[in-house]
């Protein structure tokens, strides 16, 4: 391997979470901040945080009606011009 050209190894690196939680571990970077980690996971800690998202499944479904009444109604060509001119 070639010298000087690899970056220095921290062997106790500090990974500082969110939720207060301090992790050492080994690394390149001496001190990672990150949101989450194994201790406030809902994965890995069983408590599934509920995001309250009011509505969008309601707008989704007008969006779509919306978008499939605007398909049936179909427009003459544009050759043709309207009855009254």
């Amino acid at each position: 391997m070639k010298k000087d050209i690899h970056p220095a190894y921290y062997p106790q690196a500090k990974i500082q979470c969110a939720c207060g939680n301090v992790l050492e571990v080994g690394s390149v970077a001496e001190n990672l901040k990150v949101e989450v980690c194994s201790a406030c996971h809902p994965l890995y800690t069983g408590k599934q945080k509920l995001l309250d998202r009011a509505g969008r499944v309601e707008k989704f479904k007008a969006r779509v009606a919306k978008t499939t009444a605007k398909q049936t109604t179909k427009k003459p060509p544009k050759g043709q011009a309207k009855a009254g001119k």
